[in-house]
């Protein structure tokens, strides 16, 4: 039976490379897949998804105004999809969250959606916070803090000179340079939001 799952995690737990061995584990059997990953994360380049352990795919770029249902309906019946793998799956409107559910609900193929749940300011993406209402499975993937190896559930942002910050746009494209995984205790310390 298809269902919707919601793989999510804080930056550096491996998203990313899970995804891209799930679809290898599909298309291993001669099963097609269909992957998506956001226009607004070109990263690694547009329409790539790739992992910091260096895998890296062709994928399709979605923007918010794509209806994923059309689309994955469209593809199946051009070729039979097996598999739908959307990467950055914060990046989601509530409403593609939707669409994706109509792809489990009504064309029987299984949506395996990777993400982070939260932001900077420990505020749930909109994207997410639709997957964790909606999705029939949700698989947390593990990191540890950068502070004390706990696991970790938050990141923080950093300035140019490495410092926490807790004001700014919620998106901000980046890696290692800009963003840091923490426990909710360090989180919490970093960014002195109970102040």
């Amino acid at each position: 039976m298809a269902k919707l799952y919601f793989y999510y995690a804080a930056m550096n737990a491996g998203k990313s490379t899970t995804l891209l061995q799930s679809a290898h584990n599909y298309e291993e059997r001669n099963m097609r897949t269909l992957l998506f990953t956001p226009k607004l994360d070109d990263r690694f380049g547009e329409g790539k998804i790739a992992s910091r352990i260096g895998l890296d795919r062709e994928c399709e770029i979605f923007t918010a105004d794509d209806d994923l249902y059309v689309w994955t309906a469209h593809e199946h019946q051009r070729e039979h999809v097996s598999c739908v793998l959307v990467d950055e799956s914060q990046f989601l409107s509530p409403k593609q969250v939707l669409q994706l559910s109509l792809v489990v609900d009504k064309l029987k193929i299984p949506v395996l959606c990777y993400g982070l749940r939260t932001d900077f300011r420990g505020e749930l993406f909109e994207g997410s916070a639709s997957l964790l209402a909606l999705a029939d499975n949700l698989i947390e993937l593990k990191t540890v803090c950068n502070v004390c190896s706990r696991k970790a559930t938050m990141v923080v942002r950093l300035d140019e000179n490495g410092k926490v910050i807790t004001e700014g746009s919620k998106v901000q494209i980046g890696g290692n340079d800009v963003y840091r995984v923490l426990c909710r205790k360090h989180f919490n310390e970093a960014t002195k939001l109970l102040d």
